[in-house]
Parts: structure tokens; C-alpha cells; sequence
């Protein structure tokens, strides 16, 4: 099986020894993004990061060949778990239909203490 590492132009370059996504086979994991613009800019509003972070999880599922509808796990971690409702919106007009297994969890901090959120996800793409 060929693995591939992928580097995603116009995403922020990783803080650490990772890469944006993986693909081995069929299968995809796409590490933790935030919502950090590339240019360093972190609005303060929780569902402006979300939404930055979930463009961003996109774009490195679609570099390793994955679509929405391949997504079978979510991981989503917040600072305030109070908020969840705000981003729930957007989870819905990304996933539609295509409901993946899911986690949410609070967390005390993120690498930066301006961020609110962080998104990874798994996905398997059609034989």
C-alpha cells in the first residue's frame, strides 16, 4: 500500500514534525486545523474560527482525494463547550446527510490561546 503525506498550499504551515493529510489506500486522516487565517489573522468569535477551520479540514480531505460524504469520524475540540450550538449550523450544511461518527470535547487550552476550536477528521473513500 502507497502511503501519501500531503502538504496543502495556502493552508498555515504546521507548528510541528506533521503534515495537513494522509491518505494510505483508501483510507484518509486529516490533522488538527483551527481557525487561524495563513496570513496569522484569529478572529475572536468562535463560529468565525470554526468556520475557518472547517474550510480549512476541507481543503486537506480534498488534496488526499476525499469529499464530504467520505468523512466517518469527527473530532472537535473548543475551549467553551457552551458554544457548541453556534457551530452546529455549519456541521450541518457541510455533512448534509452524510452524518459521520462524531466527538466533542473541551479543552483547557489550544497551541494558541487567541484560538477556540480545532477539527481533524478520518475518512474512507469508495473502492
Amino acid at each position: 500500500m502507497t502511503i501519501e503525506r500531503f502538504m496543502v498550499e495556502g493552508q498555515l504551515t504546521p507548528v510541528s514534525h506533521y503534515c495537513h493529510s494522509v491518505r494510505a489506500g483508501n483510507l484518509v486522516w486529516v490533522s488538527g486545523v483551527v481557525g487561524m487565517l495563513a496570513d496569522g489573522t484569529i478572529p475572536e468569535d468562535t463560529t468565525a474560527q470554526f468556520d475557518i477551520a472547517m474550510d480549512a479540514m476541507d481543503a486537506c480531505l480534498r488534496a488526499a482525494g476525499g469529499l464530504p460524504e467520505h468523512v466517518v469520524k469527527v473530532q472537535v475540540f473548543m475551549t467553551d463547550i457552551s458554544e457548541r450550538a453556534a457551530i452546529n449550523p455549519r456541521r450541518i450544511a457541510y455533512f448534509g446527510e452524510h452524518l459521520p461518527a462524531s466527538t466533542l470535547v473541551e479543552v483547557s487550552a489550544l497551541v494558541d490561546p487567541r484560538m477556540k476550536v480545532e477539527i481533524e477528521c478520518q475518512a474512507v473513500l469508495p473502492d
